[in-house]
């Protein structure tokens, strides 16, 4: 099933109970005195956060959720039950529009809910209307409509690191190096179409998939995967030492991560030259020196088959995140 991260579905919360006109019946009289209950409340549409990238793509055909309606009151003065409600899962991550309030709130938590439309209010029994003008009323008033409308869900994966670079940088070879993910590889542009996750002593690395020049207006992936970035604590920004001209690739990633703005290029960024089982020890040095002074920022040289620099950029990374936030991944969860 294809990686679901945006998407719009209509929901609708349940309308209230009527309440209801019922009598006691007591015997030798018609009338033993107002007993009809007030009708329940209407089911709310909640939102809960889950650990699973791929919930939105429940909603990828299913469209129209509706909570349950409240029950109408009953006799001898009882409650009409409260309909329930309808959850809707999606991915820690998620921001949620109202479509019509236009509130927007974000899921940032395991088990955070967040109700969007709430249920309508039960009717009242006859009993409510009973005064000293008025012993036998015949008065009973309907459930209230609840909330409905569309609810529109975007996704921006939480993670701690970032990978960006051109495509064929080697971002998936090295997520799948570093951690358990299994992103697929080939050499061809855009082979990773979705963003993938893996996980580094606790700490979440994101396979953002390849940007081009552009991009942040929307050309090749678009800016669809940028927003992916946004809550990493770092970017690992990849250049392949194939590239011939290593300050152009550097600065064109950088400009869509400027163009794209939410603060994307002021967060702290590692560069790493990928592929330099390519090079000579005189070409490495030089590549080196220069992506340090075009960036910089600190440079790490990558190899996966070389198992000594991947253990080194691995240490290197996990000091790096140390220094700033404790891992996302705990044992406990």
């Amino acid at each position: 099933m294809a990686f679901i991260d945006e998407v719009t579905i209509h929901a609708k919360a349940g309308k209230g109970g009527d309440g209801v006109v019922r009598w006691l019946h007591m015997k030798g009289l018609e009338k033993g005195g107002p007993a009809g209950g007030d009708g329940g409340r209407g089911g709310d549409v909640v939102v809960e956060g889950v650990r699973d990238l791929g919930a939105l793509a429940t909603y990828q055909f299913s469209k129209k959720f509706n909570a349950e309606n409240g029950f109408p009151g009953e006799n001898n003065n009882k409650h009409g039950a409260d309909g329930k409600s309808v959850t809707l899962k999606v991915p820690v991550g998620t921001l949620v529009k109202n479509g019509t309030t236009k509130e927007v709130f974000e899921v940032l938590e395991e088990g955070q809910r967040i109700v969007v439309f709430k249920g309508g209010n039960g009717g009242l029994g006859n009993p409510y209307f009973k005064g000293a003008t008025n012993q036998n009323p015949e008065q009973s008033t309907p459930g209230k409509i609840g909330g409905s409308g569309e609810i529109h869900f975007t996704l921006k994966i939480i993670a701690d690191v970032g990978l960006v670079g051109f495509p064929n940088a080697g971002k998936s070879s090295l997520l799948n190096s570093l951690t358990r993910a299994r992103s697929k590889v080939g050499a061809y542009p855009f082979t990773t179409l979705d963003p993938h996750l893996g996980d580094l002593y606790g700490y979440l690395i994101a396979d953002i998939p390849g940007l081009i020049s552009g991009a942040s207006s929307g050309r090749g992936l678009g800016s669809k995967f940028l927003r992916h970035i946004e809550r990493t604590v770092l970017i690992a920004h990849l250049v392949s030492a194939e590239q011939e001209d290593l300050a152009k690739s550097y600065g064109e990633i950088r400009t869509e991560l400027e163009s794209f703005g939410k603060d994307l290029a002021g967060k702290r960024e590692i560069v790493v030259l990928s592929k330099v089982d390519l090079l000579t020890p005189e070409e490495l040095a030089e590549k080196m020196a220069l992506l340090k002074e075009v960036s910089g920022k600190p440079v790490y040289a990558l190899s996966i088959i070389d198992e000594d620099l991947l253990k080194a950029f691995s240490d290197n990374l996990v000091q790096e995140l140390r220094a700033t936030k404790e891992p996302t991944i705990t044992e406990a969860s």
